[in-house]
């Protein structure tokens, strides 16, 4: 016991994100709700290997965990589903953005050169706050 913190496993914050976070895809999904995208297809696009079970079951994960909501809007013409972030979904930018820093920045073997991150951090910091 250090600093008289009692460790226990499923009450520890990291253990907790770790247990929302740690699915397949989760990330890739919140990047891109944050970056505008709301539609099932529009995930797909840039993840061919994804598919429609995995995402339909990821998306209905993250409702279930508060941090998207399903917003269905039905006309005579289509009935269309869109996905937004809720407030608790939104807070996820701070997390987002220091992996992308630390991503850019601290992993190694990464030969783009330092104006080049500088222009990706810049365009996470635009989508993300």
């Amino acid at each position: 016991m250090k600093n008289n913190v009692i460790y226990q496993s499923d009450a520890c914050p990291i253990n907790c994100v770790n247990d929302l976070l740690s699915r397949k895809w989760v990330f890739g999904i919140m990047k891109d709700l944050f970056a505008g995208k709301k539609h099932f297809n529009e995930f797909k696009e840039d993840k061919p290997e994804l598919s429609n079970v995995v995402l339909s079951k990821t998306l209905k994960y993250l409702e279930d965990q508060g941090m998207i909501s399903k917003e269905i809007c039905e006309d005579e013409a289509i009935r269309n589903t869109g996905y937004y972030l809720t407030e608790k979904g939104k807070k996820m930018n701070k997390i987002l953005y220091e992996m992308v820093v630390f991503g850019l920045y601290e992993m190694e073997g990464d030969l783009r050169t330092d104006e080049y991150k500088d222009e990706i951090k810049k365009g996470y910091e635009e989508i993300l706050f």
